[in-house]
């Protein structure tokens, strides 16, 4: 295929597409991954920075990578800083495939062993913990399921729809036409984050984080398919008078035999880059809305709703741990989205296609 050979030719596409391979895989198997459940505080152990790893004991003596129970101290007065209250007594052993919090790998696969882990009494938070004690690294693992999942879920509401709509407004033309075209101008007048905002205040209070979820999905791809469908209509315009779509219908294939299954496939190329870089608009959607308070709530981890915490101005300077991660991963798989994006346009462009 000529098209993959131009693709796998394009360095900052392959690093692109590696980069969310490693992103998508690593939060599918985030209860391997994480080392503590997102959702359980640590006694006295909140907003601890990252945890720092020893070599030596305090005799000096080699022992490995362990680390020590530590707590939060009171709060010194002149820095704002907490002390930390470090027992140098217990050294807790780092190993992998640590016995843990049991979990069901995929749904299925009940276990009890995590990627990492402590052998001892002490933690080890790789991102140090938030305000209600919890593991940052492990949030940030579970929240990237929401807020990277939350695009592929979008495209399969907001593609079938927008190419539906518009191959049939294209092929059939009319006051049908006129009909789907007025309602798609319509919808894309509407300010999509206005929209959720009005939505949140009449909506019940008792949502659930999946309620919330299911709502953004929906109304966001319900309000983004009429640019789909209006370029999808341009392209089938010039389709349905090609000499293959007149042989289908003069054999007497019906209409919407023809859309489905002649006239859209020759859309195949835009709908998979338009998919490729309409995917980061979701996340990005997801991350604001949550930052607003409108998306998924506390304890439920998203990306959106760690980066809340970017509020308070104490935070982003004396616990920069709790925004800086989610905010370069967000950065980081939309960057990623769109550099495939660009290389499977190049790739499909009919000009590299033909050399």
């Amino acid at each position: 295929m000529k098209w993959w050979k131009n693709l796998k030719k394009n360095p900052l596409a392959r690093f692109g597409a590696l980069l969310l391979l490693i992103f998508y895989l690593v939060v599918i198997a985030a209860d391997f991954i994480a080392p503590y459940d997102p959702y359980t505080s640590q006694p006295n152990g909140s907003l601890l920075p990252p945890t720092q790893i020893y070599w030596q004991n305090q005799a000096g003596e080699f022992i490995g990578p362990h680390v020590y129970p530590t707590t939060q101290g009171p709060v010194d007065l002149e820095t704002g800083l907490r002390e930390l209250n470090v027992d140098l007594s217990k050294p807790s052993l780092l190993n992998l495939f640590v016995k843990g919090t049991p979990y069901k790998l995929l749904g299925i696969l009940p276990l009890d062993r995590h990627l990492f882990g402590t052998t001892g009494e002490g933690k080890f938070n790789l991102l140090g913990t938030d305000e209600q004690a919890r593991d940052q690294f492990s949030r940030l693992l579970f929240g990237g399921r929401i807020s990277l999942f939350i695009g592929l879920v979008g495209i399969t509401i907001y593609f079938p729809l927008g190419m539906i709509i518009g191959g049939i407004s294209g092929y059939f033309g009319g006051w049908i036409d006129s009909i789907l075209m007025r309602f798609a101008e319509v919808l894309m007048t509407i300010p999509g984050i206005y929209l959720l905002v009005a939505l949140a205040a009449v909506l019940p209070p008792g949502l659930t984080s999946a309620q919330r979820f299911l709502l953004i999905v929906v109304i966001t791809s319900f309000i983004s398919w009429a640019g789909l469908a209006r370029v999808i209509r341009g392209q089938v315009l010039s389709i349905k008078e090609r000499e293959f779509v007149q042989a289908v219908r003069a054999m007497g294939a019906n209409s919407f035999y023809i859309i489905v299954r002649h006239v859209l496939p020759q859309t195949a190329t835009y709908v998979i880059i338009s998919a490729t870089l309409a995917i980061p608009s979701f996340i990005i959607s997801e991350s604001v809305l949550s930052l607003i308070g409108l998306g998924i709530q506390q304890p439920d981890p998203s990306w959106g709703n760690m980066l809340s915490l970017a509020t308070n101005a104490s935070i982003l300077v004396l616990q920069p741990w709790l925004v800086w991660p989610p905010a370069l991963l967000i950065i980081l798989t939309v960057l990623a989205f769109n550099l495939l994006g660009d290389g499977l346009r190049d790739a499909l462009d009919p000009r590299n296609l033909q050399r």
